[in-house]
Order: C-alpha cells, then sequence, then structure tokens
C-alpha cells in the first residue's frame, strides 16, 4: 500500500514519520532511491510511502521536491552539501544575549538567508543579563547588524510577553527551524512555547543558572494553538555552501557600498573612488565586518573551486562556479 507522509524525526536510527492519517512509522529507503544519489530524507521532507503488509518499517520510494532547504557544507566530506531542514516557512536563529557572538551570528545568518525564508533573531536568556542597560545595547548591536527586514526578539523565562511575541510569528499551520550553537538555550525556549517541558535540558549551574543543552536529534515540535518547530541539536560546524545570496542579503550594507565605487569592478584594494575602504577608513563599516564578510565571500569560492575540482576528476561538464563569485580583497 503507497501513502504519503512527512519526516517528523530524525535520529540515529531510521527517518520516524508522521502519515496522511497521523500514524507515526519508522522508514528505511528504497535501494533504487539513494543508488548513486547524494541525498537522504531529512527533517519536514514530504515523501511518497510504501507500507509492505506485516511490516512495522515503511519503505521511502520518494522525496518530493523541497519549498526550501536549510543546507551547509557536509562537515566530513571535501565538497558536498548536507541539508539539515526542508519545507520551512521561517529561520530563526538564536543567539545568547549575555555572550553574543557576532562572528557566528553573522555566518547564521548567511545560511539563514540562502534559505530565502523570513529571518528573526532571537536573543535568548535575557533574565541572566546583568541589567535593563545591556540589554538595550545588545539589542541594538543586533539591530544594526541583521540589517532591515529582520525582526530582532529579546526572550526571558521570567517575561510572558516575549514568549507570546515569539509565539505569534509561529502561527498553525507553519514550521519554522530553530538554529544556534549548543547550550543558546534553543529547548528551554521551545519548552516556554509548548508551555511544558518536552525537551529535555541539562541540570542548571548553580553558579551562572545556565542549563546544559542535550538535544541530540532533529524534531518536529507542535505548539498547542500554533505551528511546529524544528529544534535540532547545535551546530558547530557552518561551513558554507553556494551562499553568495545569502552573504549578499545578511551584508547589504557592503553590497550597497559598493554599488557607489567609481568602478563596476572594483576589488575594493587599491581602486581611486571605493566607497567600501572610505566607509572603513572613515569608521562607518567597522573593519571586523568588513574582514568577516571578505572572509566568507573567498571561503564560498573556495568550495567553488573544490566542486569544479571534482567535476573535472569525474570528467563532468564545469558548471563555471568559479566565475560566480568576485572575490573582494583578492586579485584574480
Amino acid at each position: 500500500m503507497q501513502c504519503r507522509g512527512e519526516v517528523v524525526k530524525l535520529d540515529r536510527g531510521f527517518p520516524l514519520v508522521c502519515t496522511e492519517d497521523n500514524k507515526l512509522i519508522r522508514c528505511k529507503h528504497a535501494t533504487a532511491l539513494v543508488k548513486g544519489k547524494e541525498f537522504r530524507a531529512v527533517i519536514g521532507d514530504k515523501l511518497l510511502l510504501d507500507l509492505p503488509e506485516n511490516h512495522d518499517t515503511a519503505i521511502i520510494e520518494d522525496i518530493l521536491p523541497r519549498s526550501t532547504e536549510l543546507v551547509r557544507k557536509d562537515p566530513t566530506e571535501r565538497a558536498l552539501p548536507q541539508v539539515l531542514a526542508a519545507n520551512f516557512s521561517r529561520v530563526m536563529v538564536t543567539q545568547p544575549l549575555a555572550e553574543l557572538n557576532e562572528r557566528r551570528l553573522e555566518r547564521e545568518l548567511v545560511l539563514a538567508h540562502e534559505t530565502k525564508a523570513p529571518v528573526t533573531v532571537v536573543l535568548t536568556k535575557a533574565d541572566l543579563a546583568e541589567s535593563e542597560e545591556q540589554v538595550e545595547k545588545v539589542r541594538q548591536k543586533v539591530n544594526a547588524l541583521v540589517g532591515q527586514g529582520v525582526q530582532t526578539l529579546v526572550i526571558s523565562s521570567e517575561d510572558p510577553e516575549s514568549i507570546e511575541a515569539l509565539r505569534e510569528l509561529i502561527p498553525e499551520g507553519e514550521t519554522v527551524v530553530l538554529i544556534g550553537k549548543s547550550g543558546v538555550g534553543k529547548s528551554s525556549l521551545v519548552n516556554l512555547l509548548v508551555g511544558k517541558e518536552v525537551q529535555a535540558t541539562g541540570a542548571v549551574r548553580e553558579s551562572d543558572g545556565r542549563g546544559r543543552h542535550t538535544t541530540v536529534s532533529r524534531e518536529m515540535i507542535s505548539i498547542p494553538g500554533g505551528g511546529r518547530v524544528v529544534d535540532m541539536p547545535g551546530v558547530r560546524g557552518l561551513g558554507l555552501w553556494d551562499a553568495d545570496a545569502g552573504i549578499e542579503t545578511a551584508f547589504a550594507d557592503i553590497e550597497e557600498l559598493a554599488e557607489q565605487c567609481k568602478f563596476r569592478d572594483c576589488r575594493h584594494e587599491n581602486e581611486p573612488g571605493c566607497a567600501v575602504r572610505d566607509a572603513v577608513e572613515q569608521g562607518i563599516l567597522s573593519k571586523e565586518r568588513w574582514q568577516s564578510y571578505c572572509a566568507l565571500k573567498n571561503e564560498v569560492h573556495q568550495i567553488q573551486e573544490r566542486r569544479e575540482q571534482a567535476r573535472w576528476q569525474k570528467g563532468e561538464k564545469s558548471r563555471g562556479y568559479g566565475r560566480r563569485s568576485k572575490q573582494p580583497g583578492k586579485k584574480k
């Protein structure tokens, strides 16, 4: 018997799939589906299933086209993508307010924008901030970094209104992906949204009141009266994959400055009339942000070069990835 389903949990075993009649069943991929392919079903994937009689597992016959994908470079491979989640309607980037990591946030924003889904930055554990002044200072810093079109929410377990503001961004029928490093409070955030403990958090240290993140699987969790949240394990490696568009969106301020350069092909090095270099020298654009932009663009260029080399070694036709992206601060 054939039916459709959706992956609602992905752990070390077989994908857990919810079928059209709301039954949960473990699945495995059909040999013909995965043979010679570089992808597998991920959390959020819509599937075509075969349910053999008298079997306790179903067969994934096909993975339906995805509306959105969260993709990073596979940390175990030289030049392959790894899809972390699919078919979501919003990405929420989580960072602890009192321990904001701007460089990581920039990278997370690039990955989030590359999905083409709306992006929200969620600053967690605001109740651990030293003062209201610190909260406002960090909020303003993040607002300046993320630019227009990205909302920033400050969440505190002691402020029900902040939880409600977050819940309003996850209406019924919508699926949201939470991304962030281990320990930023994603599981605690899910528990606050659901209204009870559905995700385990580690023991809280008496010294600073912080709990340890313990999520080990990607799981889709329903919010009462709302949509669904995908709580994923903390991702350490955030290697970029084909992320030119994401960089352009996350660093829109630099892209706009580049449009003002005297020469269209300006490399922002020693050319006269360089608006980007002038902005750095005048303190309008921070040197650190410019360096992050350069590093991320160069990273994407390098992975594109590796992909081309891998295709050449396989005897495949070049796709010209290496010509797509200008590399700031580097000669051609």
